[in-house]
């Protein structure tokens, strides 16, 4: 039988390079470099086919004499039971790897967020607003923490310096932070309520928006003066006349109208399909086409993929503001003309409000709603926009007054 506790606590400290033998098969390797003299402790067995193999116990002093002579035991006991210490260690590191929590910082976690959300994003443009608010406003604070320890208090030094002066910046970024630390918690990075949540949260401590910053609407041109414009307006030759008239007559959203496509139109269906990557709902949207939205299209020389084009290329965002400029409307915007057609829909005529919302391309009602009425109303939505070209078409009101002569 191999003497054991050869070593000495003396010997330990002071041996040279080497290694030192303290008996059953534990060892002190003394090391030599330019960095000076090491120690560390090894066990030396065999098991199964005889192999020889190495245990690293520890660095000294971190591991002293008696802890390592401990440690050695413990090994001595594995392989009296016909276990590899070495095989041993590394399943009890892997289990261990297996309780402790997974850390990652918040801005990997947004990173990550991202990456796994922005396939369903339209464009380019949605995942641009995402990074530069996160980089700009939520970084400094949050960038480096982990996602596990944010809180509340944490999420307002973000938005707090944004709330009362940049508004609609904070309500956005602070959506984005409640769906990252969201996500974060499905994932297994944290655990317990979101901090970042409104309703029952925020709500509290902040005040709403609307209290900060009323909601201010687009400046809309009034609908009994939308046949004078008109006329107006296909006086024009520009291109962006012809757009913002088919613009006027379809009710639909400027980037929409600027992004029409021939192959998205069937002027004998008289229907215009947009593809979902088109639509702020993400949903194919079918927009029916009246009579004088037709007669505009056949109109249209084809030369492109595009409807409106303009020096062969399609026209600019900015091309219809500058036409707006020119006639000196600076009273209303081009987004206001949908406010005006759902003011004369629901002021001068029958049609049920679920309608004119479909033909406005808005979601109605709430998910259990919605799960029963699948259909878009086309045909009634087609009568809707027929008869709103009807109303544009019509004369204009004469703004002149007549002075009543006095016959008494």
């Amino acid at each position: 039988m191999q003497k054991l506790n050869r070593l000495s606590d003396r010997t330990v400290k002071t041996t040279f390079p080497g290694k030192h033998h303290d008996g059953g098969g534990l060892y002190l390797v003394v090391t030599e470099s330019v960095s000076g003299i090491s120690r560390s402790w090894s066990f030396r067995y065999s098991i199964g086919n005889g192999k020889t193999r190495y245990l690293g116990i520890g660095a000294y002093p971190l591991v002293g004499l008696a802890e390592a002579r401990r440690k050695a035991g413990d090994a001595r006991a594995l392989i009296s039971d016909g276990q590899d210490p070495i095989s041993h260690k590394r399943a009890a590191r892997a289990a261990l790897s297996q309780q402790q929590p997974k850390v990652i910082t918040f801005s990997e976690c947004a990173a990550k967020y991202i990456e796994s959300h922005e396939a369903s994003w339209r464009g380019v443009r949605n995942h641009a607003q995402w990074v530069r608010t996160l980089t700009i406003y939520a970084y400094p604070v949050l960038g480096n923490l982990p996602v596990s320890e944010i809180t509340r208090e944490h999420v307002l030094r973000v938005l707090r310096p944004l709330w009362l002066t940049k508004c609609e910046t904070a309500g956005a970024l602070r959506g984005r932070i409640e769906r990252i630390l969201s996500w974060a918690g499905a994932m297994g990075y944290r655990e317990g309520a979101n901090p970042a949540v409104w309703k029952g949260g925020l709500d509290h401590v902040l005040p709403s928006k609307a209290k900060v910053r009323p909601v201010v609407h687009h400046p809309a041109l009034a609908f009994r003066d939308v046949p004078a414009f008109m006329g107006e307006l296909r006086a024009r030759e520009a291109i962006a006349a012809r757009c913002l008239e088919f613009l006027i007559l379809s009710a639909v959203r400027s980037a929409e109208a600027i992004g029409a496509k021939w192959d998205e139109i069937d002027l004998e269906a008289r229907t215009w399909v947009l593809p979902r990557e088109r639509t702020k709902t993400f949903k194919e949207f079918r927009v029916p086409l009246s009579s004088g939205a037709v007669a505009l299209l056949k109109a249209l020389p084809r030369d492109g993929e595009h409807v409106f084009i303009r020096r062969g290329a399609m026209l600019s965002t900015m091309a219809m503001r500058a036409l707006l400029m020119r006639m000196g409307r600076r009273d209303f915007t081009i987004h206001g003309f949908r406010a005006t057609f759902s003011t004369w829909a629901r002021e001068t005529t029958n049609f049920a409000r679920e309608v004119v919302e479909a033909a406005l391309g808005h979601v109605v009602g709430d998910v259990v709603e919605r799960s029963y009425a699948r259909g878009d109303a086309l045909e009634r939505r087609r009568a809707l926009m027929e008869a709103w070209g009807a109303y544009i078409d019509r004369e204009p009101v004469s703004a002149t007054v007549v002075p009543l002569r006095n016959v008494s």
